[in-house]
């Protein structure tokens, strides 16, 4: 089975996985979490927190064991993900973006949410920019992203969320020619999303050239609303062999 590096999203930290750490390990994946700086526990000033500082903490975290990783990212973390793949693709083995951004090279996370299909996102409608931080309120969360999650489990997810950092939302990744030829990317499309559009996923995912996808009728957090159906879709993803294996 699969060592997996889950990787969070924005307002986040790593308890945004905890459902789904048990199941996987049931299923016999090795599971690593983490706090990006700035998120969850870890108390690193916004002013400290860009895309770099990211990637070094994913980066950290892979090097704690020799054995390669799939990245699993969410959100924003997709773009953490990519740059961080790119950065050490000796030690990724694949990238499984669930309902995720998926940056080329010189895009950054706004740049794809100015895009067409990126009409309609609820977290950019009602970003409220405080200083070097973003937030939600209650109701706007509930809205952009819980709108398919049972009201218990939304006021809990609420209640763990932090202002976002948003130097990483701004900043461009960098992805070297040839960076993904040796690792595969896959993804999990969610249908019901108000914070990345299935449309912006679709367009994300054909000009990446992304051809394993599984689709779930979820909102932007399948990690909450649709549990059992996201684990089985990560197991799926992440236990595909690899294009022309025998």
């Amino acid at each position: 089975m699969a060592r997996l590096v889950l990787v969070h999203g924005a307002f986040c930290g790593a308890w945004y996985w905890e459902r789904v750490v048990e199941p996987l390990e049931s299923r016999g994946h090795t599971v690593e979490v983490l706090d990006l700086p700035g998120s969850g526990d870890d108390q690193t000033p916004a002013e400290e927190v860009n895309l770099d500082a990211y990637v070094e903490r994913v980066g950290a975290q892979l090097g704690e064991r020799d054995e390669p990783a799939v990245l699993v990212a969410y959100s924003m973390g997709g773009v953490v993900a990519t740059q961080a793949a790119a950065r050490y693709p000796d030690q990724v083995e694949a990238v499984v973006y669930t309902c995720a951004f998926v940056p080329q090279d010189g895009q950054s996370l706004i740049d794809l949410t100015q895009l067409p299909e990126g009409a309609g996102d609820q977290i950019q409608a009602n970003l409220i920019v405080e200083g070097l931080v973003g937030r939600l309120t209650e109701e706007a969360s509930r809205a952009a992203i819980y709108n398919e999650t049972e009201e218990e489990d939304a006021a809990y997810a609420i209640a763990q969320r932090r202002p976002q950092p948003g130097l990483p939302f701004a900043e461009k990744v960098e992805i070297p020619d040839g960076a993904f030829d040796d690792i595969p990317r896959r993804y999990v499309h969610t249908t019901r999303d108000q914070s990345i559009p299935p449309p912006l996923q679709k367009r994300m995912i054909e000009e990446n050239g992304i051809t394993d996808v599984i689709e779930i009728d979820a909102d932007h957090a399948p990690a909450f609303s649709r549990t059992d159906e996201l684990v089985d879709a990560i197991d799926k993803l992440v236990t595909l062999e690899p294009a022309g294996a025998p």
